[in-house]
């Protein structure tokens, strides 16, 4: 059974028990300084919108989670590694289930190739299936003139810039939900009906990118990989034999910004007592909302679905254990993955006090990099980008770091699309400021197109490699 396949019931009727100790509740958090949430003009909407998410069913289980704490925890043993990427914010008019399938498939390209080629398993978790909120520099945008609020994700407010569509609408959070169970629906019979099959690796190359340098190195490689199949073949391991060629294990993540929405998605395992979020299998808290006191902690130190959280440069060593003790205070392995972003120019010199900290204080959790946060520039056309030069940048003096500390460089957190947009410059098949225009089709930040993404798959296959090689892995 796969992690995308449903593992144990769920109640709103069961008996509650807070995982977090007697003094917390869902709804707990609204006593909480709260950032980043909107202000919604009609309460009685809100109020009735979240009730009926109350009453529709978990869009993901129990289970699932724990299984993904498990494969988290090894993880940070070092024994396999975490990918996670997908959209900046999906949307809502982009929903097709051709643009799923691009997404998941590109994923799929990349395991395969950090897999075979740096021999190590991989826990592949997407940004999809409820990544619609997104944080704000500005409460406020303005232009020629006029001021509007500013636009925080499909499932808050529109995109175009008019008074209608900037008023937060609650009745989005519903038509998040929906789509959302209509991605997971997608997802798993992607993972566990035979398209994930490694037997189809060629299939899943996508035509735009077979003209790149990445793409011939995938051809290669898959070509090795069928070698390897037909040999596995002659000695009896085929899809009907063995279940791990055929399927996949997929799990999904977002940021858990929206606190009436995972509020209302929050359940209790009937099996264990504890409260999950079923809104995704992983949930993060963000740079801007990782307060130690604020609402976003106080809501996610409850529930046990497996966490992260993002870490900037201005992140102290203090606070950092500030939110290890808020959200994980049984040290429990899995169950806190860290995510570094903090710029190319800035990992080698703040992330090794963080990594030290942890060290000292005997804290258990995955370190995981997002190369893409710190490294956003404004292009010369007034775009907002990233160069593919410094993403890879960053993930050098990520494992740089790890490695000079004597620990585990544990995964990639990234956005990405399957689409051939040209929203980050650089890459083997260059994307240029000139070009940038011709597909910048992102509603929030700039995305790793598909070639670009295969093309730091197997950056990552190399590092990876060169650290077991080396003996550089965590001991």
């Amino acid at each position: 059974m796969t992690a995308v396949q449903g593992t144990a019931r769920m109640a709103a009727t069961a008996p509650r028990r807070a995982s977090a100790g007697t003094d917390w509740s869902p709804h707990s958090w609204r006593a909480r300084p709260a950032q980043q949430l909107p202000v919604y003009p009609d309460p009685e909407r809100l109020a009735d919108a979240e009730q009926r998410l109350r009453r529709y069913p978990p869009l993901v289980f129990a289970g699932e989670a724990r299984k993904l704490t498990v494969a988290l925890a090894k993880v940070a043993r070092g024994e396999a590694f975490l990918l996670q990427g997908g959209d900046c914010a999906e949307s809502f008019i982009d929903f097709t289930a051709n643009n799923i399938r691009d997404t998941f498939r590109v994923l799929l390209q990349m395991a395969v190739v950090l897999t075979y080629g740096a021999g190590v398993p991989v826990v592949k978790v997407g940004r999809m299936a409820g990544q619609f909120a997104k944080p704000r520099s500005s409460p406020v945008e303005k232009r020629d003139g006029i001021e509007l609020p500013s636009y925080r994700g499909d499932n808050v407010n529109g995109f175009d810039f008019a008074p209608d569509a900037r008023r937060p609408d609650p009745e989005r959070m519903v038509q998040a939900y929906n789509q959302s169970a209509a991605t997971l629906n997608l997802l798993r019979a992607f993972a566990q009906g035979g398209y994930a099959d490694l037997h189809e690796v060629h299939r899943w190359n996508l035509d735009f990118v077979k003209s790149s340098p990445a793409s011939t190195r995938y051809q290669d490689l898959a070509a090795r990989l069928d070698e390897t199949l037909s040999f596995m073949a002659a000695c009896g391991l085929t899809s009907a034999t063995t279940p791990q060629i055929a399927e996949t294990d997929f799990f999904t993540s977002h940021e858990a910004l929206l606190l009436p929405y995972e509020e209302a998605l929050t359940r209790v395992d009937s099996i264990s007592g504890d409260w999950y979020d079923c809104s995704a299998h992983m949930l993060w808290i963000g740079d801007r909302t990782r307060q130690p006191d604020g609402a976003h902690v106080e809501f996610l130190r409850g529930v046990r679905n497996p966490l992260g959280f993002k870490a900037g440069p201005s992140l102290s060593p203090d606070d950092f254990l500030h939110l290890l003790d808020a959200l994980n205070p049984a040290n429990e392995p899995g169950r806190i993955t860290v995510i570094s972003r903090m710029g190319a120019d800035h990992v080698e010199d703040k992330l090794p006090a963080l990594v030290s900290a942890a060290q000292r204080e005997g804290r258990v959790v995955l370190w995981s990099c997002d190369p893409m946060h710190g490294n956003t520039v404004s292009a010369a056309n007034g775009l907002k980008t990233r160069h593919v030069d410094a993403v890879l940048r960053e993930v050098r003096g990520f494992f740089a770091v790890h490695r000079g500390l004597g620990t585990q460089a544990g995964g990639v957190h990234f956005e990405m699309t399957g689409q051939e947009v040209t929203e980050c410059i650089g890459g083997s098949v260059d994307v240029t400021v000139e070009s940038m225009s011709q597909r910048y089709e992102t509603q929030c930040d700039p995305r790793l197109n598909a070639s670009q993404a295969l093309e730091l798959a197997f950056v990552l296959s190399e590092q990876l490699k060169s650290e077991r090689l080396s003996g550089g892995r965590a001991r």
